[in-house]
């Protein structure tokens, strides 16, 4: 298998009858999918899609949305993979950027040919020019979630996926008896790759998930087989939570083999509470939009007992800026073609030597690599670096918090340092006794100038915590 459309079409060879994909309704086999992928991509070429366009994919985790992805790729347009979860605002400045040939939205209702056959097609798009080589055309453009500024499409060839796909698939030991639960968004990296593609490129089924429901997931976990699950730290958290409430601990897995999080940093009391839920390691990995996304993983024979992010895949190379904890850079068969219609952006972060700047601070230690923050995120108070992260995995472990931010606001010269508190569920922070929490845990320019408590956290369709937005409430308070 070269390119992402072979990846269906090759079990529909070999394991024509094996369950490819598991929906509320119904199931797929790899043979049913493969003629419904061949299907949407006659209809799509039909509607006047072309090799080179960009094909806009507004949609939830479906059977529709996976056929469309599929026959995308297979007929050389651009998959642009929307959640349907943005506002229309946010869906037409994807649209107007991307100048995208089609719209089409989906859910796990739609019907799929009165789908392709009412979207609108604009007459004035124009192709993108086809790669000489086949694996070097784009098979996802995928547009980042715009915590600190405007979206940025991440072009993402055939070649960067499949090599995240194979990747993955053999960290995590897929195969084809795998049942992989698709809780996380299609429309994310993370879910289109590292769990769709990633699991189909084993031959494994994949069991897909509109949206994420703790008593849902515990009756799913019981009843379908599931053998993988990866997810965020928040729906671990929220998992662990409604398992202990419930008096359910163990919870109840039968053919659960593996836990894994991503998409947003671990915390060690996420990691614990998981760990006592599930009576298994929670393992942990890293990555970005922009590599494809995975660049490492802690191994399946090897879980940690903290929450580094393991070993790099094999073929990724990786560096820091200076030493100790300092700015990550990767070298990866999965790092992007660039950011589309943004050559200056793609050049601030990736060189000619293909080296990626991730924004990232790491370090490496105990045969591990460990995320520190982000590099904007880093807060300097009374002349020293100060890490989020750690403050948050402090706050984290308090009972009564179900989720910590923290951010720095300018001041004097300095920074304060701002944590906002989401409550656990049933819980009542007290801001006073948080402080002193905080203060026998931290150094003193590490303890919060400020604990807000706050009704919702602002977070991202996969799980990620939005900054910018606290930042926005912190500068209007």
């Amino acid at each position: 298998m070269k390119l992402v459309s072979d990846i269906v079409a090759h079990w529909a060879a070999r394991t024509p009858d094996a369950i490819a994909l598991k929906e509320p309704a119904r199931s797929w086999s790899f043979t049913e999918l493969n003629a419904l992928i061949g299907d949407t991509a006659s209809r799509l070429k039909a509607r006047g899609v072309r090799a080179g366009d960009r094909a806009m994919i507004v949609c939830e985790n479906c059977s529709g949305a996976v056929a469309i992805y599929f026959a995308c790729t297979a007929i050389g347009a651009w998959p642009i993979v929307v959640n349907a979860k943005l506002t229309e605002r946010e869906i037409e400045g994807i649209c107007t950027h991307s100048e995208a040939r089609m719209v089409l939205r989906v859910n796990g209702k739609s019907d799929l040919a009165q789908c392709i056959a009412s979207a609108d097609v604009d007459a004035d798009c124009v192709p993108e020019p086809r790669e000489e080589r086949d694996e070097q055309n784009v098979a996802a453009l995928i547009y980042t979630s715009g915590s600190t500024g405007e979206p940025k499409g991440v072009m993402l060839s055939h070649a960067n996926l499949m090599f995240v796909a194979a990747a993955t698939a053999q960290a995590r030991a897929f195969t084809a008896s795998d049942c992989v639960q698709a809780v996380l968004p299609m429309s994310h990296i993370l879910g289109l790759t590292g769990v769709l593609l990633g699991s189909l490129y084993a031959g494994a089924s994949v069991h897909l998930v509109q949206r994420f429901d703790p008593a849902a997931s515990m009756k799913s976990l019981a009843d379908d087989g599931l053998s993988v699950i990866i997810g965020t730290p928040s729906m671990y958290a929220m998992l662990a939570e409604y398992a202990t409430r419930k008096g359910v601990t163990p919870i109840p897995a039968p053919r659960l083999r593996l836990i894994s999080s991503a998409g947003a940093p671990l915390d060690m009391a996420t990691k614990t509470a998981a760990e006592t839920a599930f009576a298994m390691p929670l393992h942990n990995g890293y990555g970005m939009t922009e590599c494809g996304p995975t660049i490492s993983l802690t191994p399946l024979d090897a879980p940690r007992k903290d929450c580094g992010i393991g070993r790099l895949l094999p073929g990724i190379e990786a560096r820091i800026a200076g030493e100790g904890a300092g700015e990550l850079f990767v070298k990866s068969p999965g790092v992007m073609k660039g950011y589309y219609k943004a050559p200056e952006e793609t050049a601030a972060v990736r060189d000619a030597d293909g080296w990626l700047r991730t924004g990232d601070l790491a370090r490496y230690d105990d045969g591990s690599w460990f995320i520190e923050g982000r590099a904007k995120e880093m807060i300097i108070r009374f002349g020293f670096n100060v890490y989020p992260a750690e403050i948050e995995g402090v706050l984290n472990a308090h009972p009564s918090v179900a989720r910590a931010a923290v951010i720095g606001r300018a001041k004097d010269g300095s920074e304060d340092i701002l944590a906002f508190i989401h409550a656990a569920e049933g819980a009542a922070p007290d801001v006073a006794e948080l402080s002193v929490y905080a203060a026998a845990r931290l150094a003193p320019y590490k303890r919060p100038s400020e604990i807000r408590l706050i009704s919702q956290m602002p977070m991202s369709a996969a799980g990620k915590i939005l900054k910018a937005e606290l930042a926005a409430m912190a500068a209007s308070a």
